[in-house]
């Protein structure tokens, strides 16, 4: 049902709308990222600056790939691929996020699906990671049912707290054993210089 990709910029700015009306409740924090803090408008801003600030970045030991996704041609949210030394380490870490109005619908998995094909059936990535704070259990359940499995715990700093997040890591091999929904992927071939490979 999806689509991954760079957005345009007037789907960029549609994008920024959709973190402006919300990402998740008001009374809940599953992400370091202050989603509830500040206006509507800022978190507008914060998705305008983070996806030129990524492509102004770029470099082929640091990159990360914030591709927008869509159904019908409207945007949902963001997924995020990143890595460093990616050509030596063969490692990389997702995030995301959707519009509130479109949690529950399946779309966190596909997009996930997609993302995780994108990195090991067309990058050669070995693992893919995942940090996620202990008590999002929407997060968690997509992660698990995937088949990624317990790889630590990292700590941050949010508002003078000290929060845990899950460290999560999926495997090449328990990736390659996984039924999964068909992935097409193109205009790669061109690209895969500016990943290292």
């Amino acid at each position: 049902r999806l689509e991954l990709r760079l957005p345009r910029e007037e789907e960029l700015a549609a994008l920024a709308q959709l973190a402006a009306d919300g990402v998740h409740r008001p009374d809940e924090r599953p992400f370091l990222t202050p989603w509830t803090d500040g206006s509507g408008e800022d978190r507008a801003r914060s998705v305008l600056q983070g996806h030129w600030g990524r492509l102004a970045e770029w470099s082929v030991t640091a990159w990360s790939l914030g591709l927008a996704v869509f159904s019908d041609g409207r945007p949902l949210g963001m997924v995020t691929l990143r890595a460093r030394d990616f050509a030596v380490v063969r490692e990389v870490t997702t995030s995301s996020w959707l519009g509130i109005a479109h949690h529950g619908k399946g779309y966190g998995t596909e997009a996930r699906i997609a993302l995780l094909s994108l990195a090991f059936d067309h990058l050669d990535a070995r693992a893919v990671l995942t940090e996620v704070f202990q008590d999002n259990h929407a997060s968690q359940g997509v992660s698990r049912k995937l088949g990624y499995e317990a790889d630590g715990i990292s700590v941050d700093a949010r508002d003078g707290e000290a929060l845990v997040s899950d460290r999560l890591r999926l495997t090449r091999q328990k990736w390659a054993q996984r039924e999964r929904l068909a992935v097409k992927v193109g205009g790669l071939v061109a690209c895969r210089p500016m990943f290292g490979i």
